[in-house]
């Protein structure tokens, strides 16, 4: 969950959310004129306030600019911090981990950015992978709704993640009256391995939570699968059929991993 780094009222509001992490924004959504009172702003929050089990991250400005520098020098001594979101992710980003110490979760929201992707996913503490449509569609010369669900795109981040063994985390979804809209954008992602989504409204969090968990239907099915694979492995078989559907090694491997998903 984005939270504006210069309003108080939305920080405090966002602690009482069901959202896994809230991300104090020092970019987009603070002017240019109040870049610095922001990062004091947030380097005081996040010190202060009680913020639970939460994942406290920081969106900070690109780790390029001076901003950036300036927000990296701020927060690197913040323990409650969690983790550095870093947008417009390019290239090796291992030397904002070392400065900080915290987890990254670079933002892929530039061609350039997309084209060296395995290089920033690699870098030393990136815990995580979240993709950018606004700018990446900026960035490419396209609009915002050709990129909001762009597949290719989609399908190479969730590839790399998941190869690299980090989590893939959906793009905001900017219409926030358009909740039908949101529903079937998030469950595209998952289908495609995204394990969560970046939300900027409290009216998005709790369909996330329900997409992005395995549900009893998905459980059982899991279940099911394992249990009779397993049965009729002993005996030497290796594809079965589990309610008229082919089931072999690769079907038996899923349906484990939506279990291990499933555990809390």
């Amino acid at each position: 969950m984005y939270v504006p780094g210069n309003n108080e009222k939305m920080v405090k509001k966002s602690i009482t959310l069901d959202c896994d992490s809230v991300i104090l924004d020092l970019e987009d959504s603070i002017p240019d004129g109040e870049k610095d009172s922001a990062r004091d702003r947030v380097a005081k929050w996040a010190s202060e306030e009680d913020w639970g089990k939460k994942e406290l991250c920081v969106r900070i400005n690109s780790a390029s600019t001076p901003w950036g520098r300036a927000d990296i020098e701020r927060l690197k001594s913040i323990e409650r911090i969690n983790a550095i979101v870093v947008p417009k992710s390019e290239g090796d980003l291992s030397l904002v981990h070392e400065k900080t110490g915290k987890m990254l979760i670079p933002i892929i929201e530039t061609g350039k950015g997309l084209l060296g992707i395995e290089k920033v996913a690699q870098s030393n503490g990136v815990d995580a992978l979240a993709y950018g449509a606004a700018d990446f569609a900026n960035s490419v010369g396209g609009t915002i709704k050709a990129y909001l669900d762009n597949p290719y795109v989609k399908t190479k981040l969730a590839v790399v993640a998941t190869a690299l063994g980090i989590d893939p985390i959906n793009n905001v979804f900017f219409d926030l009256v358009d909740s039908k809209g949101f529903r079937l954008q998030a469950g595209r992602a998952r289908d495609l391995g995204f394990v969560g989504a970046q939300v900027i409204h409290p009216s998005q969090i709790l369909p996330a939570n329900k997409i992005f968990t395995t549900n009893r239907q998905e459980t059982e099915w899991a279940t099911k699968v394992m249990e009779e694979y397993e049965t009729a492995r002993k005996i030497g078989r290796g594809a079965i059929s589990v309610d008229g559907q082919l089931v072999d090694e690769v079907h038996y491997k899923i349906a484990k991993r939506v279990i291990e998903r499933s555990e809390p």
